[in-house]
């Protein structure tokens, strides 16, 4: 039992665990991970993927999106974009999106964790932050799969990349735009009026 109850002090509230991680400070850590889900210390939120409840007076907080992609993908290095950001840069996007999507080195798909679903996709690069001129980039990749009207859209998007500074929108084109991106604000960036 005492295998069990230094595993149980090593558990943080919110932190999200793997279960390699957790087989370290156990010597039978199957087991073990069965009766701390039993007992409520910890939750099952993905295959192989554990969470400390954090207690909230409405029940149990949901994990942090940072802390449980970062757990899933054993990696820090991923963008975690809502397109409800789309929102914010003012080209007439106003749709609410469940699905936040995570740019990565490592998965693609569509995955649910602690009962959302995230979408997965795999970058060669990922910035480290998101930025309106990223967001803006990001905007014009997915510009197909917006529910609103892309005629519409489009040219507010140019005028506002207009607006940005040149060289952190020519940086995010880059490192991290499609070819697309990259055509369609060829004409903002080389200083043609498009």
């Amino acid at each position: 039992m005492s295998a069990l109850t230094d595993l149980t002090k090593r558990l943080r509230p919110g932190q999200v665990y793997r279960r390699k991680d957790l087989a370290r400070w156990s010597t039978s850590v199957d087991r073990h991970l069965r009766q701390l889900v039993d007992t409520g210390r910890l939750e099952k939120v993905s295959g192989g993927l554990y969470l400390a409840p954090r207690k909230t007076r409405f029940g149990n907080a949901p994990a942090h999106d940072e802390k449980l992609v970062e757990s899933f993908l054993g990696d820090d290095r991923f963008l975690l974009v809502s397109p409800n950001a789309y929102n914010g840069l003012g080209v007439g996007t106003t749709q609410l999106h469940n699905e936040p999507v995570v740019y990565n080195r490592k998965r693609h798909g569509r995955y649910k964790l602690d009962g959302r679903t995230y979408d997965f996709r795999m970058r060669t690069t990922v910035p480290s932050q998101l930025s309106q001129e990223v967001l803006l980039v990001d905007l014009l990749h997915n510009l197909g799969r917006l529910p609103e009207d892309k005629a519409e859209v489009l040219p507010r998007a140019l005028s506002r990349a207009r607006t940005m500074d040149k060289k952190r929108l020519a940086r995010a084109v880059r490192e991290f735009g499609s070819a697309r991106a990259e055509r369609l604000l060829a004409p903002v960036l080389h200083g043609a009026e498009g």
